[in-house]
């Protein structure tokens, strides 16, 4: 976490104090801080007869809210189901596990704890909230706008709901929503990590309107507040590229060319954030032998679970060289087991599952040596379009390159030149480069070339991609249910003006250049 906010020292003995000051660490966006706070509340209560207090379920919803900030979900679920053991009417904890379970892809139980908090407390904000979130990525828009102005009509401050329905609406000149929004915006007294939801939420409502100068200014001061709350180690990320490409030669594909395990289930559509990814699997997805996962997590756990035991050689990627073949595969048998748990039960006829986690790009080596026969799908877009649209958008988690436009540059370039390692060391049949701009003018072409690279019979359905009811948590939940639309090609030529630090670090590469290298790879 950035150390610009100072919290203040707590008295170690005292529960109630940490306890409180784990509060405001999270008011302030320091998630660490308050995990390690709360949970030495939590200690001192369980452990010091002193300070005992029989009934800490607060404490666990909070540290389960803290850790679920933090991304680690499993440890959230378990801190909330603490609290309800402890109060079974605790209506703020069920809407937090809610929320853990909808991210861990258990929707319908989500939706059960939401509604159990509502039951409570009809009046929970957050739960109509979290409970338009479910409806918005299920492609129930007027459902989710819905729950958005119900949260609202309780607290009309709410700066999370204002981003979601903003996300969720098309805004006019004149609009009450917008004028909510710039007397939010104009507001000085909101933490940090709630102005930043109302600056996105604004410069979206600014594009709509056509007023670029300003919604870019509330892109940079919402960039900015994330920028400051977040720990991104650039060093560190840009070095990995360099590794990756210093391990992963020819001559390794060479030595394990045969190993892995061969099963043809998986496809990986991979590549930069906001690049067509969502779009790209809606469309395979639409298709009736392919089950659309969404951004997993699978393959990393898949390398932990089989290299985590026994003590591994050296850290990731300079141990892959001094794996055996049975090794290999057996990695690629533990993502199997995962990803095919991820079928639904009454799924029927699907032969081919989707993993749609952009950042796998930098595990296509991986993937090839563990799963030879597997899809992998690259989406590419305009570059500056890429990063102008990762720039606008306020991600859930991770992502944390794009809140700064120079680091943002510099990232692209250091992707960019991976995938050109990647092109370089393995044979073409190995991944297919799907342009978004290419998908936007011929849909059916470029539809029908997936599909053919998947080993699979064309299915109109793809075309109706729109169409397709399925869950979408990603930042283009609400864009996938729409027919294509040419709005986002050269979207960034309205904010030319202020792109002058990510023009600097993109330097020559030019979006054509970029094209004709991904068309000349792939076989046109």
């Amino acid at each position: 976490m950035s150390t610009a906010t100072q919290i203040p020292a707590a008295d170690a003995r005292h529960p109630d104090s940490l306890h409180s000051l784990g509060l405001i660490a999270c008011q302030h966006g320091r998630y660490d801080v308050a995990v390690e706070m709360i949970g030495q509340a939590i200690h001192l209560w369980k452990h010091n007869s002193l300070h005992n207090k029989p009934d800490y379920a607060d404490a666990h919803n909070n540290l389960g809210a803290a850790l679920f900030a933090l991304g680690r979900i499993h440890d959230a679920v378990i801190h909330y189901e603490r609290a309800l053991g402890l109060n079974p009417d605790h209506a703020s904890a069920h809407n937090n596990l809610g929320a853990a379970l909808a991210a861990q892809g258990k929707i319908d139980e989500a939706i059960r704890h939401h509604e159990r908090a509502l039951a409570i407390n009809p009046r929970h904000a957050e739960a109509h909230n979290r409970l338009g979130n479910i409806f918005k990525d299920q492609g129930k828009i007027d459902d989710a706008t819905e729950r958005y102005r119900r949260t609202l009509a309780i607290r009309p401050d709410h700066a999370e709901a204002h981003y979601n329905l903003a996300e969720t609406k098309i805004f006019r000149n004149g609009d009450t929503d917008l004028a909510a929004l710039e007397a939010l915006a104009g507001r000085d007294d909101l933490p940090a990590n709630k102005a930043l939801y109302i600056h996105f939420a604004l410069a979206k409502a600014l594009e709509d309107c056509g007023d670029y100068v300003r919604a870019f200014e509330h892109w940079r001061k919402g960039n900015d507040l994330k920028r400051e709350q977040i720990d991104y180690d650039e060093k560190s990320a840009i070095e990995l590229f360099q590794r990756l490409r210093g391990v992963f030669d020819g001559g390794l594909f060479d030595r394990s060319r045969g190993e892995g395990d061969p099963s043809s289930a998986p496809i990986f559509v991979l590549g930069m954030p906001r690049s067509g990814s969502t779009l790209i699997e809606q469309i395979l997805a639409s298709h009736p032998q392919i089950h659309g996962a969404g951004e997993l997590n699978d393959l990393d756990a898949a390398v932990s679970s089989v290299l985590g035991t026994g003590g591994r050689p050296a850290p990731y990627p300079e141990c892959i060289p001094s794996l055996d073949g049975a090794t290999l595969r057996r990695i690629g048998q533990a993502y199997l087991s995962r990803l095919l748990s991820r079928l639904p039960s009454c799924t029927d006829g699907k032969v081919r599952i989707v993993d749609k986690l952009p950042g796998n790009f930098v595990h296509i080596g991986l993937i090839r040596l563990i799963l030879p026969n597997a899809r992998i799908i690259h989406t590419v877009r305009d570059p500056i379009d890429t990063c102008v649209s990762c720039y606008s958008k306020l991600f859930t988690s991770g992502q944390s390159f794009s809140y700064d436009l120079a680091e943002l540059g510099r990232y692209y370039r250091g992707y960019r030149e991976v995938m050109t390692h990647w092109q370089s060391v393995l044979p073409p049949e190995a991944l297919r480069d799907v342009v978004y701009e290419d998908v936007v003018d011929d849909l059916e072409g470029q539809a029908r070339r997936m599909i053919d690279y998947c080993g699979l019979p064309w299915d109109d359905r793809c075309l109706s991609f729109d169409k397709t009811s399925r869950t979408v948590k990603t930042a283009s939940a609400v864009q996938v249910r729409k027919p294509l639309f040419r709005s986002s090609v050269q979207r960034w030529r309205k904010y030319e003006a202020g792109l002058g630090r990510l023009l600097n670090e993109l330097g020559g590469l030019a979006p054509v250049q970029t094209r004709r290298a991904m068309a000349a790879h792939s076989g046109g």
